[in-house]
């Protein structure tokens, strides 16, 4: 899938050439997970694999929309009128470029209608930011075609307002974020209270290693209540302390912050999460600044045993993961994403690499759960215009 196949489809569906084709990638979240909404740090890159948006202008305040990837969608166009885009009024796919489209008006944005067709090659449900995709390659084509002007961190804002009032899942900002601004070749350190970014390199082939990203094939939906809880239970954390958010606690004064929560026993993990994590981001930064590639293997396992015994996000697929990867010479593993199924990612030389896709493979077919996906991560590029 290219621009060309995009906008040839597009011309066959809306009688006319695009003014435009745009990219967008999904993201894998290096290390930094459930920190976002606590006004944390995290360190996600780009992935090569990205939604595609081939758009035009319209003016007569209609929005049309039509997807590639939607099973019976070969010639069904989805037709919203602007003034009747609202929250609560759309749960189908639809929900994220049109609630990019809403986020727009609402900010004072002069929309007057497009026609959009998508495509993504970003595995939905797997932790990997589709959902982000989808929302920032509309965002930047509006922002282009409208002549808006808006820097790439206030579209990743708009498209975060996006997905948590008109579609209703409570995330943080880092998936918009990632997929708007981030490097290839490099990890984005995002500071989430003031959205300071810094670009870390990380060109693991140079040094002789892989990460792998194993998609679990368990599905998992932010929207769902689970998610929701653990970020109702941080803002209760962060209450009891008196702190604006759980960022606010420094990693020297966990243990002090967790006597003041007493009897909090589900508030006391989700806290003492939060604030290892934060500290995790920052020693995964110094020592990739340090050149240590290797040693964040560690600190990538760590991350894991804390979002599976604090955070309880985990399931037995992502457990096992986890667990045959590092019995197989792996240098750390993790689960990536909201949670609840999804991805791990294993850090791992190069040379193992065909040996554990291999051996995690075998792990899930002796455990009768569905074939995993298997792919190398390679840092891309954000967000940007093809043609």
């Amino acid at each position: 899938m290219g621009a060309q196949q995009v906008a040839e489809r597009f011309a066959e569906l809306y009688g006319a050439e695009p003014e435009g084709v745009w990219a967008a990638p999904g993201r894998v979240n290096l290390i930094g997970e459930h920190t976002d909404y606590n006004d944390g740090f995290v360190m996600p890159f780009a992935l090569p694999h990205q939604a595609i948006a081939a758009v035009s202008r319209r003016t007569d305040g209609v929005l049309r929309l039509h997807s590639a990837d939607i099973e019976g969608g070969a010639a069904r166009i989805t037709e919203l009128r602007l003034d009747a885009l609202a929250p609560e009024s759309d749960r189908e796919w639809t929900a994220y470029p049109a609630g990019v489209v809403w986020a727009l008006r609402e900010a004072g944005h002069a929309i007057t209608g497009a026609d959009i067709h998508l495509a993504s090659t970003v595995p939905t449900g797997a932790g990997l930011s589709s959902s982000a995709a989808l929302e920032v390659v509309v965002a930047l084509a509006l922002n282009d075609l409208y002549d808006l002007g808006l820097q790439r961190w206030k579209l990743a804002r708009l498209c975060q307002r996006a997905e948590n009032v008109y579609v209703g899942a409570p995330t943080g900002i880092m998936d918009q974020t990632a997929s708007a601004c981030c490097e290839p070749g490099h990890a984005l350190f995002l500071d989430t209270r003031d959205l300071s970014q810094q670009q870390i390199p990380f060109d693991l082939a140079a040094e002789g290693l892989r990460l792998l990203v194993v998609d679990t094939q368990v599905k998992h939906a932010h929207s769902g209540g689970e998610y929701g809880k653990r970020r109702a239970g941080c803002e209760k954390g962060a209450a009891l302390l008196g702190v604006d958010a759980l960022r606010d606690i420094p990693y020297d004064g966990l243990d002090a912050a967790l006597a003041r929560l007493g009897d909090e026993e589900e508030v006391v993990r989700l806290v003492r999460h939060v604030v290892t994590e934060d500290a995790r981001v920052e020693r995964t930064v110094a020592l990739l600044r340090a050149g240590d590639t290797r040693a964040i293997g560690p600190v990538l396992t760590e991350g894991h045993a804390s979002l599976r015994d604090d955070f309880r996000i985990s399931c037995p697929e992502l457990d096992l993961v986890v667990e045959t990867a590092l019995a197989h010479g792996a240098l750390g593993a993790r689960m990536t994403g909201g949670g609840f199924g999804g991805s791990a990612v294993v850090l791992t030389e190069a040379t193992e690499v065909d040996t554990l896709t291999k051996t995690i493979e075998e792990a899930f077919a002796a455990a009768a759960f569905k074939a995993p996906r298997v792919f190398e991560a390679v840092p891309a590029a954000g967000a940007r215009r093809l043609s």
